[in-house]
């Protein structure tokens, strides 16, 4: 990813949470987009995405895991391992969706994008509280879990489109809990597109921003 964003950012904090906030002001904004780091990575790491996908007209916020995680284990290690830590992350970003539809943007004009714990945060948020967003972007994630918890997964995508890409193998997603996840999405009416990429390293490829920019920014 390059050094130098398209617009100007700044750190806030919210309910003692820093957020990185770029793109255009919520208040000129039509649509807003929220983006989620992966371990070891930051917010600033994540707001570069600005330079590759298509969020003109957005407002883009970045928050910022304490200590560079959302939560402690592997998302496949059980769910009970990564408590509090992953409801807390699952909370900071119901209320920061709450905060942007206090500013006038609805759900259906929402969209998320994660990296890795980044990814997997998103998709499990979303598919705890399925409904018609803007669009979903997971590079590299699935749902947590050592089994999937399918009673917490409820409501209906009503077609939001989804797009996950993944290497074949990867070092942290396995590739059938990628495919499990996809299917729970699809239950829920989620328009998922899957890509699966032999060989690629535990990063962001050319091609999946390609895709997430049709399937889901077009």
């Amino acid at each position: 990813m390059g050094a130098f964003l398209k617009s100007e950012v700044f750190m806030y904090t919210h309910n003692q949470q820093q957020i990185i906030l770029a793109g255009t002001p919520i208040e000129k904004a039509s649509k807003a987009v929220i983006l989620i780091h992966g371990r070891g990575a930051s917010a600033e790491d994540i707001i570069t995405l600005e330079q590759h996908l298509h969020l003109e007209g957005m407002a883009i916020f970045a928050p910022q895991a304490a200590q560079y995680s959302w939560y402690p284990f592997s998302f496949m290690a059980p769910v009970e391992k990564n408590q509090p830590a992953l409801d807390s992350a699952l909370d900071m970003i119901g209320n920061l969706v709450k905060e942007i539809e206090a500013k006038g943007i609805p759900a259906d004009r929402i969209y998320f994008a994660g990296f890795s714990q980044g990814a997997c945060l998103t998709l499990e948020y979303v598919a705890r509280n399925a409904k018609r967003y803007g669009g979903v972007i997971a590079f590299t994630g699935g749902l947590p879990g050592e089994t999937l918890a399918l009673d917490n997964y409820s409501g209906s995508f009503a077609e939001t489109p989804v797009f996950i890409g993944t290497g074949d193998p990867d070092a942290h997603v396995p590739v059938t809990r990628v495919q499990q996840t996809v299917e729970q999405l699809q239950k829920q009416q989620a328009n998922v597109l899957l890509k699966i990429y032999k060989g690629r390293q535990h990063t962001i490829s050319g091609d999946e921003i390609e895709q997430a920019n049709k399937h889901v920014l077009a």
